[in-house]
């Protein structure tokens, strides 16, 4: 079992007993921190997507020490120029091992099955009524609706005819 976890503003890949490096967090060593922004969760092969995040679905860690990273060297140079400038970075990080991955009340997105729609003929009432509504529409508005209807290439059909042709 996986998780893609954010945390502290970045995405990382997690699993039971992982020891992770993220960036300082404000909590003291030796405390339990939970993340509930879980983007993804792997689970014996099903996977569960987010919208952006899995609802109820949480990841704890145990903070195990503060520390900083490896020394970066800036160095930045102009040729010709004489210029010349040099500077060290050390990021404070924090470990963590990561003690559970909790799915329970995740919404798993499931395939809705849909009922076949039945399709009703229109009395001559109800044309007068959708034709009377339909020359009120904007034309993006016609074009949507002539998309639901499966009428391609509209872009050819003059506005009268799309009407007629969504009131059959």
């Amino acid at each position: 079992m996986y998780a893609i976890v954010e945390i502290a503003g970045q995405q990382f890949k997690v699993a039971k007993d992982q020891k992770v490096y993220v960036q300082r967090l404000q909590k003291e060593e030796g405390t339990t921190v939970s993340f509930n922004k879980v983007l993804l969760l792997d689970s014996k092969g099903t996977v569960t997507v987010g919208a952006p995040a899995i609802k109820g679905a949480e990841v704890t860690a145990k903070i195990l020490g503060h520390l900083k990273g490896d020394k970066v060297i800036v160095f930045k140079k102009k040729r010709r120029k004489g210029y010349r400038k040099k500077n060290g970075h050390r990021q404070a990080l924090t470990e963590i091992q990561i003690e559970s991955i909790i799915a329970s009340g995740a919404n798993k997105k499931e395939v809705a099955k849909k009922a076949p729609v039945q399709k009703e003929e229109p009395t001559k009432e109800s044309k007068e009524t959708i034709s009377e509504d339909l020359s009120s529409k904007t034309v993006t508005e016609l074009k949507a609706l002539a998309k639901e209807k499966g009428i391609t290439g509209y872009t050819s059909l003059k506005k009268a005819e799309l009407i007629e042709a969504l009131t059959k």
